[in-house]
């Protein structure tokens, strides 16, 4: 089955909408479309009218390009509207087999036991380590038999007013949300191999303002951060020191930034305008000026970005090192100096090659837009809830009654009551026929309560039969 997919990476920098045909789970990229973030700062909305304008003429080129008018769209979502936390769950399992319906329970179990804010709403649900009876680390429990199903898992939410304004901006552009994912969850899908994840691996998109962190150990995501600094800092502190205007700062930046590889590189001179305008004419600034500004400013977010590291407390299950990608990664030289304070083997990545794939898409920069398009062909963790509600297994070629299930299970509130009511969320997931025999014969007998008023209603019915 042939089906049309469209993913819109909201970044701080630009806007890219990518649309592709996906058949059996290949995506086939057949539209791209940008245009320059507006109404967005350190990715967080800031002017709702901007934002959408900006999103809307991405996707219209992206359509023109595609020929084809699809308005549902895989969204992504900053790190800066996001908080974290870790929560576990455990269910018993009445008829001892493990199907999709007792998964989503130990889940939503999970969901249930942990303390979400009231001002935040779910986002992912991110299982990371199932235990069934004894047995521990166990990859996927589809399938198997146990009499109890314990799990761990990653629980990523957003603010209720930042995630309003988003949605708000999405729907004014024209376009249905299909799902919300995490940015740094997304570049992750682009950028990662299954080796990496498996052997344990750091990805870090470093964008224009802001830095996404997210963690794999085991092949699932363990732990996810925010940075609110990026490439465009360097613009703004090139800018600064070097007294020119912020165009110019950027134009540098592009030509000269990096780090120089020969001690003659830094005693050239360029001729750069100075701020105010023509009138104010061009001034000479030393190269070594422009390379210890760019040095200062990615050594400190790098440094940041390692203590990051360090506070996660999975540094030593860091196997595969750090993958690094995004548009900041461009800069000359700094594979080394990660390298060096990270104290671990890096990479630069670029997304992997997806049918169809547009020159303008191969960078480093369209990690994010590329995951999105992977995520929404089914290239996520072994389960998950999105941000739709609804439980997703990587391998959904299920039964029609299991697809019709994934579809419609319901979100429990951990806000709720936590008393055992018949009304709490616990009792929402369906149940086996083993489940609510168990249920039945817990309830105690109702007895009948006699009629106080007998005499009364007897001759009321007296009265009745004698007149009909």
């Amino acid at each position: 089955m042939e089906q049309t997919i469209l993913g819109i990476d909201i970044g701080s920098t630009k806007i890219c909408a990518i649309i592709a045909n996906c058949k059996d789970g290949t995506p086939h990229i057949i539209g791209t479309g940008f245009h320059k973030s507006s109404g967005l700062k350190k990715g967080s909305i800031t002017n709702i009218e901007q934002a959408s304008r900006a999103i809307k003429d991405a996707l219209n080129d992206a359509r023109r390009v595609a020929g084809t008018n699809v308005n549902r769209a895989v969204i992504s979502i900053s790190g800066a509207y996001t908080k974290s936390t870790d929560s576990s769950g455990i269910v018993n399992i009445p008829n001892n087999e493990i199907g999709i319906k007792e998964i989503n329970r130990v889940i939503q179990t999970a969901l249930y036991n942990a303390s979400i804010p009231s001002e935040y709403e779910v986002i992912h649900i991110l299982p990371y380590n199932f235990k069934l009876d004894d047995q521990d680390f166990i990859d996927d429990p589809m399938g198997m038999s146990g009499s109890r199903l314990e799990v761990s898992v990653r629980i990523i939410t957003a603010q209720k007013s930042s995630l309003g304004n988003l949605k708000k901006a999405i729907k004014s552009a024209g376009i249905e949300i299909e799902n919300i994912v995490l940015a740094s969850y997304a570049s992750s899908i682009a950028v990662l191999s299954e080796d990496e994840k498996n052997l344990g691996v750091a990805c870090i998109d470093m964008g224009g303002s802001t830095c996404e962190l997210m963690i794999h150990v085991g092949n699932s995501l363990r732990y996810n951060d925010f940075l609110g600094v990026g490439s465009n800092h360097i613009t703004n502190d090139l800018a600064m020191a070097l007294h020119t205007p912020q165009g110019i700062a950027e134009q540098v930046k592009v030509k000269y930034g990096g780090f120089p590889k020969t001690f003659e590189d830094t005693e050239n001179l360029i001729e750069i305008p100075s701020i105010g305008g023509e009138d104010s004419g061009k001034h000479q600034v030393a190269l070594a000026t422009v390379y210890n500004v760019v040095y200062a400013r990615v050594e400190e977010t790098l440094m940041i970005l390692a203590k990051s590291l360090e506070r996660s407390g999975l540094r030593e299950q860091l196997g595969s090192g750090v993958v690094l990608t995004g548009g900041m990664v461009q800069l000359d030289g700094i594979r080394d100096l990660a390298a060096a304070l990270f104290n671990m083997p890096v990479r630069l990545a670029k997304p992997i090659e997806v049918g169809g794939l547009f020159t303008d898409l191969k960078g480093p920069d369209c990690s994010t837009g590329i995951g999105l398009i992977l995520y929404a062909s089914g290239r996520y963790t072994n389960y998950e809830i999105d941000s739709e509600k609804r439980i997703r297994y990587c391998n959904e070629r299920l039964e029609d009654e299991t697809l019709h299930f994934h579809k419609n299970i319901p979100l429990m509130n951990p806000l709720q009551d936590k008393s055992p009511t018949l009304t709490s969320p616990v009792n929402s997931v369906p149940k086996s026929a083993a489940d609510i025999k168990q249920d039945l014969s817990n309830i105690t007998e109702i007895k009948k309560i006699p009629v106080q008023n007998d005499n009364v209603l007897r001759q009321l019915w007296n009265k009745l039969t004698q007149m009909f």
